[in-house]
C-alpha cells in the first residue's frame, strides 16, 4: 500500500528519510554513494532543492530539506529523486563488481513484483516519512539525531569524521563536505 509524501506546507522545512526495501545495505559501495551525491546535485542545481543537512548510511538518507521560492514542489523533487537514483542505482548494481548482484536484484525484484506501482524493481520504500520542522528545538533534535547516525552505529567516533554526511560542514570545514550544504541557524543556546 502506497504511503503519499505528505508535505502540507510547500514553503516548509522537513525531515525525510528514504529507506532501502528490507533495510538493505546498498550503500556500502562509493559508487553508490556518489551517485545519491551526484543526484542531490543535480536536484539542487536544476529543481530548487535546498539541502540543510544530510547522511547517508548503508541502508538508508536522512535529509533536512527546503525549496527554493521559485524551485519546484518538494514533493515533486522528492519523487523524482527516488525515481530517477533507483533506475540508476539497479544499473549500477548490474554494472559494477557487485558481489551481491543475483542476491541485491531478486529482493528489488520480488519487492517490485509484489507493489504494482513499479514496473518491475523496487528499491526504496514508499513512504519518506516526512516530518515538517517547526521549532528550533525540533530542527536542533533532528539535526543532531542526523549527524549522529554514523557515531551511533559504529562508523567513526565523531560526525564530523564521516565523509558521506554534512556534520563537516557544521563543524566549520564545508571544503570536506562532498555537497553544497545551506546551514541552518541553532542558536548555541539551544
Amino acid at each position: 500500500m502506497s504511503r503519499a509524501l505528505k508535505i502540507k506546507d510547500p514553503e516548509g522545512l522537513y525531515f525525510v528519510t528514504f529507506t532501502v526495501i528490507h533495510w538493505i545495505d546498498l550503500f556500502i559501495r562509493k559508487e553508490y554513494k556518489e551517485l545519491l551525491i551526484n543526484s542531490l546535485q543535480h536536484c539542487q542545481e536544476q529543481k530548487g532543492l535546498v539541502v540543510h543537512a544530510f547522511v547517508i548510511m548503508t541502508s538508508h538518507v536522512h535529509l533536512i530539506v527546503s525549496r527554493r521560492e521559485n524551485g519546484e514542489q518538494l514533493s515533486g523533487i522528492i519523487r523524482d529523486f527516488k525515481k530517477y537514483t533507483s533506475a540508476k542505482l539497479i544499473k549500477a548494481v548490474k554494472e559494477i563488481p557487485e558481489s551481491r548482484r543475483e542476491w541485491l536484484l531478486r529482493a528489488f525484484e520480488k519487492a517490485g513484483n509484489n507493489n504494482p506501482n513499479n514496473s518491475r524493481y523496487q528499491l526504496w520504500v514508499q513512504d519518506n516519512h516526512p516530518v515538517e520542522l517547526v521549532s528550533l528545538k525540533f530542527v536542533k533534535q533532528k539535526l543532531d539525531y542526523l549527524h549522529n547516525n554514523p557515531v551511533e552505529a559504529g562508523i567513526v567516533f565523531t560526525p564530523a569524521e564521516y565523509v558521506y554526511s554534512s556534520a563537516s560542514a557544521y563543524a566549520g570545514r564545508a571544503a570536506e563536505c562532498p555537497l553544497r550544504i545551506e546551514l541552518l541557524e541553532i542558536p548555541l543556546w539551544m
